[in-house]
């Protein structure tokens, strides 16, 4: 069966209205990090169709540097339309205002560029160390409101890693684990304290996930502020750790002086 971006809206907004009550409760937890997940999102065949939709990882660009070990693809009509689609269903006003509703979160503003969205994958050995996204979109007119995890292999195990972590005590705390469980959409709310990793993978197979970013004109914490995405190691990555923060205040220092087009994220869709 073939699946266009209006059916997969209709779907998800039918399971985020069953699951929206609890999922209100969760988001609203008194913890730093706030976060619902929903599971089971989608008809398990159109779940198991975008999975195998992923492209081989050699069709993606590999990120590796001291933070973060995974592979991305942004430039979405070089893959299967099952996996554009999928990712612009998010974004529909209808499924946005949803999203927004669980959240208490108004005018959410979706990104069409996938400005550090889109698609990623990562095999045995891949990680993502606790970071704070970039406070803004590409422009830096826009503040980084939510982040729209969908997961999409099939099988996943926690055993396996690859886990969301949600550090809300910080990095220097002990995280709280989101199993990136198949067919789970998870909602994490983004500012400048909510720290958040993925955990080694462990396993011979893929962790598959589609992303998207929500905006919004002024900051969902009401605190204005810039910040670049943000390392630090582990715990026990004392000397990583001190490495990353030096880099941290560097690239800040740098971006505020020199703005955006220095260091660019080339991770945008060039739909042109």
């Amino acid at each position: 069966m073939s699946w266009n971006r209006q059916q997969i809206v209709e779907l998800v907004l039918a399971r985020l209205s069953e699951a929206a009550p609890q999922a209100a409760e969760e988001f609203h937890l008194p913890r730093t990090v706030k976060s619902f997940t929903v599971d089971d999102l989608l008809p398990i065949e159109l779940a198991q169709a975008i999975a195998q939709s992923f492209p081989p990882v050699e069709k993606m660009v590999l990120k590796h540097h001291l933070g973060e070990l995974k592979y991305v693809g942004v430039q979405m009509n070089e893959y299967e339309s099952l996996l554009e689609e999928t990712i612009y269903a998010f974004q529909d006003p209808q499924v946005v205002v949803a999203v927004g509703e669980i959240c208490g979160i108004e005018e959410l503003i979706p990104d069409e560029h996938l400005y550090a969205g889109g698609i990623s994958a990562m095999v045995k050995g891949h990680f993502l160390n606790p970071h704070l996204d970039n406070s803004h979109d590409f422009e830096r007119k826009r503040y980084r409101a939510l982040n729209l995890l969908y997961y999409t292999a099939p099988g996943w195990s926690i055993e396996y890693g690859g886990n969301l972590e949600l550090w809300d005590d910080g990095p220097k705390g002990k995280p709280r684990t989101i199993e990136s469980r198949f067919n789970r959409l998870a909602v994490m709310q983004t500012d400048k304290t909510s720290w958040h990793s993925v955990s080694p993978v462990l396993h011979e197979g893929t962790r598959r996930c589609v992303s998207n970013y929500f905006f919004t004109r002024q900051p969902v914490d009401g605190k204005k502020n810039y910040h670049v995405t943000s390392f630090r190691g582990r715990p026990e990555e004392k000397l990583k750790d001190l490495l990353m923060q030096g880099d941290n205040a560097l690239r800040q220092v740098v971006k505020e002086t020199l703005g955006e087009s220095v260091f660019k994220n080339k991770h945008v869709y060039k739909k042109d």
